[in-house]
Formats: C-alpha cells, structure tokens, sequence
C-alpha cells in the first residue's frame, strides 16, 4: 500500500517538531543545561512544547495511517491532518506557564483532539 496523504502532513508536522527541538537545542545551549530544565523557566517551557508536539504529533498520525490503509475517504484525512497542523501551529504559542487557559493552548489541544477523533471515526466506520 502507497500512503499519499498522511506523508503530506507527516513531512509538514516533521518540520514543526523540528523548530521545536531547535528551540530547545538553542536555550539549552544558551544556559548550559544538557538535561532536564535546570530549574530555568524558559527552558521547561520548550521542552513541554516539543514534547506536546511529539505526544500528539505520533498519535495522530499514527491513526491517520491506519485510516489511509484501511481505504478512509481522502477528505476525512485531509481534515484530521489540516485539524493537526493547526494544533502543532497553535500550540506552542498557547503553552504559557503563567496562562494555563490562553486561547491557543485551547486551540491547540481541541484542533488535535478533533483531528484524533476524525481519524478514529474513519477506522471505526471500516473495522463495524
């Protein structure tokens, strides 16, 4: 089986998580801590970045695979993947440790919930 739409988004989420690491790479190399947070708050905060990018990132498109294989319409993957890109976007803006509730932290979690729940619907309606 040829996967032609979830390599589309995989590729542009790849590059989010990318400039996520890089952003981390970066302070940690600004403030010479090689592991953990060293109690710095910046720091802490682009490592939960990445690695909410990294969590939701491999869920989703794990399931969008598993969708695409099992012969999901193309729109439903379209969306589950346009739904992911806005959250891995959205996100990292969002994730403040002085706001839990800001608005692109709730866009962030909701767009990617969305995009998991679109792709599981898509494997249910084949599996039943």
């Amino acid at each position: 089986m040829v996967f032609a739409i979830t390599p589309i988004y995989a590729l542009l989420v790849a590059a989010i998580y990318l400039i996520l690491w890089l952003r981390v790479s970066s302070a940690r190399a600004a403030t010479g801590v090689s592991f953990g947070d060293g109690g710095n708050a910046d720091l802490l905060q682009r490592i939960r970045q990445h690695g909410n990018a990294a969590e939701w990132s491999t869920f989703v498109l794990i399931l969008m695979m598993l969708a695409e294989g099992m012969g999901a319409f193309p729109v439903w993957l379209h969306i589950s993947g346009g739904l992911l890109l806005v959250g891995r976007v959205a996100h990292p803006f969002g994730l403040k440790p002085d706001n839990a509730g800001h608005i692109l932290r709730y866009v962030g979690n909701g767009t990617n919930l969305l995009a998991a729940v679109t792709a599981m619907i898509c494997i249910a309606t084949h599996i039943f």
